[in-house]
């Protein structure tokens, strides 16, 4: 006798539900952490345009703005040196002594050969004169006023002619004192008293050196001038007020200012770079002329955009490229021209613009057509700083996931 199969008690009926509910939540649980891990997060930066001031770091030597070497205009022995070596001399001021006498007598010779003409060219006026009279009353012929007219007029151009040569002494006489022709710090003394020197010699007695303003030559690409020169065009950088920062030999900020003057207008064709030359003040002569100084020219302000440094990879051949992130959350990798810094950051000339998503992590190990979950980096910083007894939204699921 056939029995018929017992029904199913409820009790086991309510097992085998609960077992497929939980089952189904455990698949999608997994689900969702496959899609997670597919798509990583990864800390992304939105650029945006920044108006920066721009400056060149430029290096150069200084060189006085005046220098004279103080040459003997006549020969003669030097009899005493009138300064003391490394002072400040004014121009005018006597720096050497050479003997007079020789030319004290060539002066006193002219003077008196010039006082013995201008008697004669007295006696030969008043001569002339007389027989002038005399040919009024036909005393004597016409012959006779006309030579005795030019003997006179002779007799006052050996005036003009003596009183030249007296000239001449007189100036030689007072070359024998040798003057500063600038003022300025006066370097060391070639001779000592006692030396010969001669009017056509080659060394100089001393070198003197204003040193209240200096000029500071550095040199700049070709590249570079080209671009100052738009800039000067647009009316960011006007010569004569552009203000360049001088910085010294042990690192420290130059208190006063330098003026930029000119850009030389030939380029060098061994370095194809050309000379900025700036007037520093120098009114203590803290500087001195030869020193080696760096200088950063204002050049203005402009639009631009920065990206830090550690962001960007340099390939070989000089090419640069970046991780951004795109309108589908897909990280491409994007070729940049960076050439100038800006402290950490380097300024995008061409492959980036406002707006764009960039990879702001250097230390994530990703690859370009990778599908990320973008995070912008304020968002990534706040929750890499929250406490480790709160998740993350990426620690989330793995915990949970553990946790079945």
């Amino acid at each position: 006798m056939r029995h018929a199969p017992k029904p199913p008690s409820t009790g086991c009926l309510f097992l085998v539900c609960c077992a497929g509910l939980l089952l189904g939540a455990c698949g999608k649980k997994h689900d969702a952490h496959a899609t997670t891990a597919s798509a990583p997060q990864v800390a992304v930066m939105t650029l945006q345009s920044r108006r920066i001031d721009v400056t060149d770091d430029l290096s150069g030597r200084l060189s006085a703005t005046e220098v004279a070497q103080v040459m003997p205009q006549v020969g003669g022995i030097v009899l005493k040196r009138l300064f003391v070596e490394g002072a400040t001399v004014k121009a005018g001021q006597p720096l050497y002594q050479l003997d007079p006498a020789s030319y004290q007598a060539a002066y006193d010779t002219a003077r008196g050969t010039l006082l013995s003409a201008i008697a004669t060219s007295k006696a030969a006026d008043i001569t002339a004169k007389r027989y002038q009279d005399l040919f009024t009353i036909k005393g004597v012929s016409q012959q006779d006023v006309d030579n005795y007219v030019a003997a006179a007029e002779e007799d006052k151009a050996n005036v003009v002619s003596d009183r030249g040569s007296l000239e001449t002494a007189a100036v030689n006489l007072r070359r024998t004192r040798i003057l500063a022709p600038i003022s300025g710090q006066i370097g060391e003394s070639s001779v000592t008293a006692g030396a010969l020197v001669t009017a056509d010699q080659t060394t100089a007695l001393a070198t003197i050196q204003a040193l209240d303003n200096l000029y500071l030559d550095v040199t700049r690409s070709s590249t570079e001038a080209l671009r100052l020169t738009k800039a000067i065009a647009s009316g960011r950088v006007t010569p004569g007020t552009s203000v360049v920062t001088v910085q010294t030999e042990d690192g420290a900020t130059y208190a006063h200012p330098a003026r930029l003057l000119f850009s030389d207008v030939t380029v060098n064709p061994t370095t194809g770079s050309i000379t900025l030359r700036a007037l520093v003040p120098n009114p203590r002569h803290e500087l001195l002329p030869g020193m080696y100084v760096q200088a950063r020219l204002d050049e203005g302000s402009r639009d631009v955009i920065l990206v830090p440094q550690t962001l960007v990879t340099r390939g070989s051949g000089g090419t640069s490229t970046m991780f951004v992130v795109d309108a589908n959350d897909t990280v491409q990798s994007r070729a940049v021209t960076t050439n100038d810094a800006y402290g950490s950051d380097w300024i995008v000339s061409s492959g980036l613009r406002a707006g764009d998503r960039i990879v702001a992590d250097s230390t994530q190990t990703i690859a370009a057509g990778t599908k990320v979950t973008p995070v912008e980096q304020a968002a990534a910083q706040s929750a890499a700083a929250a406490p480790a007894s709160t998740p993350t939204a990426a620690s989330a699921p793995a915990a949970s996931a553990q946790s079945e």
